[in-house]
Order: structure tokens, then C-alpha cells, then sequence
């Protein structure tokens, strides 16, 4: 049987070639497969050269110019009184939002989840987008932890390190004590001047994306000591993330620090509140030795309730909401009404951080992390659902503040191998099958698909020693748990190297134009706000900044 599927398969590749002279030519049938006509009349589904398919317009004014035309024109006002006035002040406040594997072909599908393919995020609505080029210094396909050095430390790092140079490599202990090779963030630079600083983030705060605001590390997975002690270093050599949050130079000037992780900070002999172990081998509690360093008017939360009933008087916040990273938001609506939202931490962040500035201005770093996640198990509804989650803290934070002075840059620190494909209709469920074409084995297949991953093996199945794909009808692709078919099986899928897409509103927007390296990011933001050393003196709306 596999004989005779593959020499039909070898038939059908040759009918689209033809050799002349020696030369290999594409036919006019291989043009025909690339490309199927669809027209429609009896509503079924076709493979390859298909009979008419038809798909109704969505809207009866669609099939007329006009509709397309009025549009055209409305989107052409729209960029022009955008781009007529370029707003060169200084921006005093600094906003940058991370979608963790927020690759395009996740906002793409993620328009659909909003609603349509017509609809947009809030942050796609913003005057200027460029694209950032994502690798590392030794990787061509990076991870969130080089990427975080690139986009908060601007320099180029290697995979798997964290606020140091690409002269220190993975688990390099020593290297990473050489104060010479670390790299000072954007909020470092921001405390320099005298800014309010913080970061929030759903996954754990000793995480690779958020250790990129205060932490120089050889190795992501150190978040503790004993992590570090199981790959033979020496954590009085090398201190661990956790620790650098509450004792480095910047993690201990942070006014907000909110997300998961705290098992990083309890020790192995103690459990949290809920019933969670810690990870700890020293036997510190850094959350108390945190507690200790500030005055009575920095508090520790833990839930929803304790967030949202901190007084106008808080001057900093340690938020830590879960053992490890923060439940995905479409498990936390049925498992734990005490968790914060994303958005809703952002509010109180952006509160704290208005008071604290005194007038000089703050950086808040934001991260929806567990995009990322959800891509990694191949769970395409949890990813795309945390991609609108995160759109709504960046809605929040740019209608509750002013483009006049606050510059809000939204990225992705790299991408995914989840595509789109197929010919499917208007208003198709994103999460569900291909309605315009069967594959080559009478099968229907889903719209979003993986390059690799472990969805590979809930979607094939074997029978007398053949592999078959499983009948996608059978299946409910709607299940938040359902993994999304892969083409190469894999525990957990890769990331993507393509460009990301970097969205920018405010004070020199316009400086996030084009296709640039990632590493640019930080620079461009700090010249915004008058912390790059670019620009001598700054002085604008009564805030002064000094050069670095």
C-alpha cells in the first residue's frame, strides 16, 4: 500500500515538470495545483484542481468597489494625519510590551478569534510598525533569554544567557562573575535618572524575559540556587536569579515586580499558600529578607483581593501569584477567581509607578508569557487567547496615557512554527478544519498546523504498520487541550526565526520604522527618553535628564 501511495505521489510530481534540453520546466498543471479555483455551486469540499467552489461575500456591500474604495480612503486619512505631525518630545514615560512568541501568524489568527479577519488588535492601530530581526550571537532561530538581553540590554547575546555579553557562554560560571561582560538593561539606565521602575509579567518573575530587566546570568534555568548547584556551580560565585532580584543593583530599586514563581524565593523546608514547596537550598526566605529591605510602605501580595486593596500610599510591590508561572487565563476563569489578570496588573503598575516617579518619569516592562507556552504544547487556543489577553493590558495602558509624553513600543521577542494555511472561507472557525479543500488522502485538515511539536502524535495514528492522519471530524478541536497537528514530532515545539513585527505610539514612534536588528530596540527607546548618551541634554516639560 505505501508502495503504490508513493509511486502515485512520484506520477503526480512528474505531470508537473517537463524536460527540455536537459532543462527542468514547470508545466501549466503545476501552475493549476499551486493555485485551485474554487467556485462553489453544490457547497462541497475538493482536493487539488477543484470544481467551482463558491464563498459568499461576508457582507453584501463587500461585492461592491465602493465598500473597498471608501475603506481605502478612510485608512489613507487615517495615515495621514498620523504621520503629518512627528512628535519629537521628550517621551518621560516608557512602556514596552513583550507577547512572548507573538510571531505574526499568531496576531493573524488571533484577528479571527476577535472576531473577523477584518478586525485588529489595539496595538495594530498604533502609527508605526517596523520589524526586528530576532537571532542570537551564536544561534540562528533564538530564545527568550538572548532576546531579552537584545531588546532590554541592546547587544546581541547567546542562546540560553541573560544580561551578559556573547563573551560568556551557557553555565559559564566564572564568566558570568566578570562584571565586564555584564550588560546593564534599559531600566538600569532609567534608575540612573532617577525613573520609577517595574516589570509585570505572567509567567515566573525569575523567568528568562523578565530577568532581562535586572538580572546577568550564564544560564536561564538558574532561577535558584539549588538549580545551579545541580549543574556543578557555585551560587556564592554566580548568584542565582531570584537572589539577584531581591539583592542586585537594579532588582532591589524595583518599585513593581509582579507575576509567579514564588518557589524561587521559599526555601525546600518551607511551602506557600498553596501547599507548593520551595526550591531553595540555602534555607533563605528572600521574601522576607525583601520584606526587611523596604520601608512599611512596599508590601508583598499574593492574590487578586490583596493587589486590588493596596493603598494610594504603596512606594513599591512584590506581587507573586502562583508557585511557578501564572495559569493560562482560560484555566484561571474556572480554577482561581484570586488570580489577577494580566490587564489588571498593569493598572495597579502603571498607579504605582505615576505616584513614585515624582514627576521624572517611569519604565515598566510587560511580558504576556505564556503566548509562548501555549505554542510550545501546540495548544493553539491557549496561545491565541493569551495573545487577546495581552492586547487588553495594552489597551488599558495606552487609553490611560497620554502620546504626548508616554512612548509605548509592543514586540514579540521571536516567533513560532504555527502557520496558517489552507483556502478556507470568511469567517471559518480559526480552530477547526479547512473548509475549502481536502488533503491528498481524503481527509479534511485544520487551518492551524506546526511545523513540529508534539501535536504530531495525537494527530496520527497507526494502522498495519501504516501512519494515517486521524479523521479531524471526530475530533473537538475546540478543546482548550487539544494539540494542533504537527508535521515533525518533537516534545515540545521550536521556535520560529522569522521577523517579528514591533508596534510603536508616542514620543518618536517614528524611530521603529523599517526592518532593523533587535538588539536596536533599547537604544531607540532610550534616545526617546533621553537616556541614551545620543543626546547630550534633555530637558522638556520641566523633567531633566542627565547623560548617562
Amino acid at each position: 500500500m505505501m508502495m503504490m501511495l508513493s509511486y502515485l505521489i512520484l506520477v503526480g510530481l512528474l505531470a508537473l515538470v517537463v524536460v527540455v534540453n536537459g532543462n527542468v520546466w514547470p508545466t501549466r498543471d503545476a501552475e493549476r495545483a499551486m493555485h485551485p479555483v474554487f467556485s462553489l455551486t453544490d457547497g462541497s469540499r475538493h482536493k487539488r484542481a477543484m470544481p467551482l467552489i463558491n464563498f459568499d461575500a461576508y457582507k453584501t456591500e463587500e461585492n461592491y468597489a465602493e465598500y473597498w474604495e471608501t475603506m481605502a480612503h478612510q485608512t489613507l486619512e487615517q495615515q495621514l494625519e498620523s504621520k503629518m505631525r512627528v512628535n519629537t518630545q521628550m517621551a518621560k514615560n516608557v512602556m514596552l510590551f513583550l507577547g512572548d512568541g507573538m510571531s505574526i501568524p499568531t496576531i493573524t489568527a488571533g484577528r479571527v478569534y476577535l472576531g473577523g479577519e477584518e478586525k485588529q488588535f489595539s496595538f495594530e492601530q498604533f502609527p508605526y510598525v517596523g520589524l526586528s530581526k530576532t537571532y542570537c550571537a551564536n544561534m540562528q532561530v533564538a530564545d527568550s533569554a538572548c532576546t531579552a538581553t537584545a531588546y532590554l540590554g541592546g547587544i546581541k547575546a547567546n542562546y540560553g544567557t541573560v544580561g551578559v555579553s556573547a563573551a560568556v557562554h551557557n553555565k559559564d560560571c566564572q564568566a558570568q562573575a566578570d562584571r565586564s561582560h555584564h550588560v546593564a538593561s534599559i531600566a538600569a539606565w532609567a534608575q540612573q535618572q532617577g525613573m520609577a521602575t517595574g516589570f509585570v509579567t505572567t509567567t515566573s518573575v525569575t523567568h528568562a524575559s523578565p530577568a532581562g530587566v535586572y538580572a546577568h546570568i550564564a544560564h536561564r534555568n538558574w532561577e535558584n540556587d539549588a538549580e545551579i548547584i545541580s549543574d556543578n556551580g557555585d551560587p556564592t560565585i554566580c548568584p542565582d536569579i531570584a537572589y539577584q532580584l531581591i539583592h542586585g543593583q537594579v532588582g532591589q530599586k524595583l518599585n513593581v515586580i509582579m507575576g509567579g514563581g514564588r518557589e524561587n524565593f521559599l526555601p525546600q523546608i518551607t511551602r506557600d499558600r498553596s501547599g507548593a514547596p520551595g526550591k531553595r537550598a540555602d534555607g533563605r526566605n528572600l521574601i522576607e529578607e525583601w520584606q526587611r529591605q523596604h520601608t512599611n510602605s512596599a508590601h508583598f501580595v499574593q492574590t487578586r483581593s490583596e493587589l486590588l486593596k493596596l493603598s494610594n500610599r504603596t512606594s513599591r510591590v512584590l506581587g507573586l501569584f502562583a508557585p511557578y508561572h501564572m495559569p493560562y487565563h482560560l484555566d484561571s476563569l474556572e480554577a482561581d477567581a484570586e488570580q489577577p489578570t494580566l490587564e489588571e496588573m498593569v493598572q495597579m503598575a502603571m498607579n504605582i509607578l505615576e505616584r513614585q516617579s515624582a514627576g521624572r518619569g517611569y519604565f515598566l516592562f510587560v511580558e504576556g508569557g505564556r503566548i509562548d507556552h501555549g505554542h510550545h504544547d501546540t495548544l493553539a487556543l491557549r496561545a491565541i487567547d493569551e495573545t487577546a489577553e495581552f492586547d487588553k493590558s495594552v489597551k488599558w495602558a495606552r487609553t490611560h496615557s497620554s502620546t504626548e509624553d508616554t512612548l509605548i513600543v509592543v514586540t514579540a521577542d521571536h516567533s513560532h512554527t504555527m502557520s496558517l494555511a489552507g483556502y478556507s472561507s470568511r469567517k471559518n472557525d480559526i480552530f477547526g478544519i479547512n473548509n475549502g479543500q481536502l488533503a491528498d488522502d481524503d481527509l479534511p485538515y485544520a487551518t492551524l498546523s506546526y511545523a513540529n511539536g508534539p501535536g504530531y502524535a495525537s494527530n496520527y495514528l497507526r494502522e498495519g504498520g501504516a501512519v494515517k492522519r486521524k479523521n479531524l471530524r471526530s475530533i473537538n478541536m475546540k478543546n482548550k487541550d487539544f494539540m494542533f497537528p504537527s508535521t515533525v514530532p518533537l516534545e515540545s515545539e521550536t521556535h520560529g526565526g522569522d521577523d517579528v513585527a514591533v508596534f510603536a505610539s508616542g514620543p518618536y514612534s517614528q524611530l521603529f520604522t523599517g526592518v532593523y536588528e533587535q538588539h536596536f530596540i533599547p537604544h531607540a527607546m532610550g534616545y526617546a527618553s533621553c537616556l541614551s548618551d545620543k543626546r547630550n541634554m534633555c530637558l522638556d516639560s520641566g523633567v531633566t535628564r542627565r547623560p548617562k
